[in-house]
């Protein structure tokens, strides 16, 4: 059960959510005073601090420069080109004014959009934090998407500016962006004037378009002594856009708020991950993700910390590589994903052992759900506390978690433990909305208002965000997350996956909608249902079943491994790599209701070797035969 303190705790976060919310947002600095703690007035959308006015940036950088400026404040590696470079915080904040200045010359001012497409470098974070200290609103997408998926967000968001670099690197090998830029502004209806391009000097045959593409490195030159003042924002101000897959083909522009933001960031690097000024926290994930937002760039730097920015994988040079990073730098807090931990279990042990890692309090996961084998097999290498956390793009910071600065409770191996301070989470029965008992599964929702840091809507979209969060259940307005749950009777909290059509890879989101389109643009694609499927490694795969035009196009196995190829290809240049398939199957038909629905559920029950259900509304039982031949085929 959690412990006393805590359960008073987070009651008080419920019951007096304003004298607790005050208390937390005394965490950060206010340039003016709000005048009311929550306006609640218009459900479900909630406003924090209402009339006081903060500013990200200043709270991450400049509110440093009195007591730790000398202090590290961003550690830069790369074990892909082979650089280390720290920043103090004295240096951080001149880098940030300089493409602050840069951004204000090419006519960027506040409430602009700005869209960041960049690979996991220093200048990404200046980017980042440079909008935020001038007031316009970021848009960071993963580096690497592809030219659609880009085309889209740019459409939506409509930035003034774009920020991006001739090339990632992945695993020692290019993965160059500058075509994918190219492509995406021409496939755009509202593209950006101007892009700014960081050259690391990786992808040669770059080719920059004169009066559009500008050269970060010469600008930055004539701005080197820029002081660019901070604007200060009211509140519920937007802090940034950052895209999430829905079930339907168009992504949702998650909209941030500033003060609300920045106050549940302190609370949670406080009670939850107990970061403390001057320590180091090391976080694996990607600055296009909302781990990389929230605890890369703005969490650890308003706790006073050193943060560690990471370009390269878990497992080279070798899979010690991420303990060197801690011992090196006497980390005290690291966060990572169940994948890569499932990716460092399969390694040998003994990279476990060689590095010091006793600077190191926890180890919080978060991204998927994490099995209990995983989960026990790290925390005893280890030798620490490893805490499975749980939350979504929308939330922004955790929503399940066990919370050590509060209370440490013991931990459950599988489990995210107890609903986190300012969340009202229950578990509400799919029929009629009624809260289920324990060991019941049910829709895991949150009674509104969600608590500050929650996105405050979508970009530009109001109608789509009631619809799609808060319309699950027609007796009441409850948050839906979209994940079954269920709670055992010492009332820990279990995640059992998705109840709608998105998929969980490695912690990305991937909306089998999207991946549908993706698919059905291959010329011989008539009809597709992506599912997904559970995989050991990575929580969850795509997989297609594609109904062809030309079926002898797929007669041999021969044929049907070159056509498969030629769909993943397909896939690649539309969404990018991370939404390849990990399987394409070609079927004539696929299973569907009389009335015309497609038996998803029942799919992915045969590819996961799982009892489909009930199918006494089927129309052709011939389809679901097909599906089993596909799968016995392998």
């Amino acid at each position: 059960m959690a412990g006393e303190i805590y359960r008073a705790f987070h009651e008080r976060s419920i019951r007096d959510r304003e004298g607790f919310w005050a208390e937390q947002a005394g965490l950060i600095h206010w340039q003016k005073p709000f005048g009311k703690v929550l306006d609640f007035g218009r459900p479900p959308f909630a406003k924090w601090f209402v009339g006081g006015e903060t500013n990200l940036c200043y709270n991450a950088v400049d509110r440093h420069l009195a007591t730790r400026a000398d202090q590290k404040a961003l550690v830069y590696i790369s074990t892909e080109t082979g650089e280390e470079k720290a920043y103090t915080y004295r240096e951080l904040a001149a880098e940030v004014n300089r493409m602050a200045a840069v951004m204000q010359s090419l006519g960027v001012a506040r409430g602009d959009r700005v869209l960041i497409y960049m690979p996991m470098i220093a200048e990404a974070a200046f980017a980042i934090l440079a909008c935020a200290r001038i007031g316009a609103i970021h848009s960071v997408v993963f580096g690497g998407f592809a030219a659609g998926s880009l085309a889209t967000r740019i459409d939506d968001a409509r930035p003034t500016l774009m920020v991006t670099s001739d090339a990632g690197m992945r695993a020692g090998k290019a993965v160059p962006y500058k075509h994918l830029v190219d492509e995406s502004l021409r496939l755009a209806r509202f593209p950006p004037g101007k892009v700014l391009m960081v050259n690391r000097g990786i992808d040669r045959e770059m080719q920059l378009v004169p009066g559009r593409d500008l050269d970060y490195a010469t600008l930055r030159s004539r701005h080197l002594d820029a002081q660019v003042p901070v604007a200060w924002l009211e509140s519920n101000e937007p802090s940034y856009i950052l895209y999430t897959s829905g079930t339907t083909g168009k992504p949702k522009g998650v909209q941030r708020d500033v003060g609300g933001y920045a106050t549940a960031l302190a609370a949670s690097m406080k009670h939850i991950y107990m970061g403390n000024a001057g320590e180091t926290m090391f976080t694996t994930s990607d600055i296009g993700w909302v781990v990389g937002h929230s605890y890369i760039i703005y969490g650890p730097l308003i706790a006073g910390m050193t943060t560690i920015l990471y370009e390269g994988t878990p497992i080279r040079p070798d899979a010690g590589i991420w303990w060197k990073i801690v011992q090196d730098h006497r980390a005290t807090v690291m966060f990572s994903a169940p994948t890569a931990i499932r990716v460092l279990k399969k390694q040998d042990p003994a990279f476990l052992k060689k590095y010091d890692v006793s600077s190191l309090r926890h180890l919080f996961l978060a991204g998927e759900p994490l099995d209990e084998p995983t989960h026990r097999w790290i925390a005893e290498a280890l030798g620490i506390p490893v805490i499975d956390h749980y939350w979504q793009t929308e939330t922004g910071w955790p929503m399940l978690s066990a919370v050590p600065g509060v209370e440490k409770t013991p931990i459950k191996y599988g489990s995210p433990s107890f609903p986190v301070f300012g969340y009202d989470l229950r578990l509400f029965r799919e029929a009629d909305a009624s809260e289920a008992g324990a060991d019941e599964k049910a829709v895991v929702g949150v009674v509104p208002p969600l608590p500050p840091g929650c996105l405050a809507t979508l970009w530009g979209d109001d109608e789509r965000f009631v619809k799609t969060y808060f319309s699950t259940f027609s007796t009441r307005q409850v948050y839906s997350s979209f994940d079954w749950g269920i709670r055992d009777q010492d009332g820990y909290f279990f995640i059992l996956g998705r109840t709608d059509d998105v998929i969980n890879v490695a912690g990305h989101r991937l909306g089998t909608r999207e991946i549908e389109e993706a698919v059905q643009a291959h010329p011989n694609v008539a009809e597709v249902a992506v599912v997904g499927v559970a995989d050991p490694l990575k929580g969850q795969l795509p997989v297609a079943f594609a109904v062809v035009k030309d079926v002898s196009a797929v007669a041999s196995p021969e044929a049907r491994a070159a056509h498969e190829k030629e769909v993943m290809a397909t896939v690649d240049r539309l969404l990018g790599a991370i939404a390849r398939p990990g399987r394409v199957h070609f079927v004539t038909a696929l299973p569907k209701t009389r009335s015309g629905k497609l038996l998803r559920r029942s799919i992915q029950a045969l590819a996961e070797g799982r009892d489909p259900g009930d199918l006494t509304t089927i129309e052709d039982p011939g389809a679901l035969e097909q599906i089993k031949a596909a799968l016995g085929a392998r």
